[in-house]
């Protein structure tokens, strides 16, 4: 069976209008500054914890591990008490897995949030259903950009490295597709601060409507 590999923020939802609120509501609790949505757009991608590091880098902070703790702490508990206030999948999602079961995919979600935040947000978007496989940035020893969670994805989902394909947002998703050595479809509607389509994906689109088109057009593997 080939899997259908998909990131979540970025690309699955549209979470940033709950994920700024919660880094702004840190930063200005610890008397920093908050930070506009379109800077904290770029700066998504790589887990919670690397988010309010940048945040922290944006305002000329400096943090060691041991002193940002209890700020990622703080972090969690107000983002996962308001996890799905206003993310909502993006335009055509449902449909698209729905339609891609249908024809026999298996579906996974490989991302670098942590497990403690992906499943409660899946869960309230009422999503979950939809996935074989469901994969956090710290279901690995490593993260995305390293192969082993997407490689996780495809085994979880029940299926092979063969014909599966990633689904993302930004470089992480593409340097990951490309070590577990399957193509990748990037959407250019994602966070991410350079332009998707000057990042090598084997494909773009804009629209998950587009998804099956694109898919027709992937080499086996990349």
């Amino acid at each position: 069976m080939s899997v259908l590999v998909f990131d979540l923020d970025g690309t699955l939802v549209s979470s940033m209008d709950d994920l700024v609120p919660t880094l702004n509501t840190i930063l200005v609790e610890e008397g920093y500054k908050a930070m506009a949505p379109e800077r904290v757009s770029s700066m998504i991608g790589h887990g919670a914890k690397v988010l309010l590091q940048r945040g922290l880098d944006a305002n000329d902070v400096s943090w060691t591990e041991e002193t940002i703790e209890p700020l990622f702490q703080r972090f969690l508990d107000h983002y996962e008490a308001h996890i799905a206030d206003q993310t909502r999948p993006f335009p055509g999602v449902i449909d698209a897995l729905e339609s891609f079961r249908a024809e026999g995919w298996r579906l996974a979600v490989c991302t670098n949030k942590i497990e403690r935040l992906t499943f409660p947000l899946l869960d309230a978007l009422d999503m979950t259903k939809h996935f074989d496989a469901i994969i956090g940035g710290d279901t690995f020893e490593h993260p995305k950009p390293h192969a082993a969670p997407v490689l996780g994805a495809i085994s979880g989902a029940g299926g092979v490295v063969t014909g599966s394909v990633m689904v993302g947002d930004s470089v992480t998703d593409i340097d990951a597709a490309r070590a577990a050595g399957i193509p990748v479809v990037a959407v250019d509607f994602g966070y991410t601060p350079v332009p998707v389509k000057e990042l090598g994906p084997d494909k773009v689109i804009s629209h998950f409507d587009d998804l099956g088109s694109a898919l027709q057009k992937l080499p086996r593997t990349a």
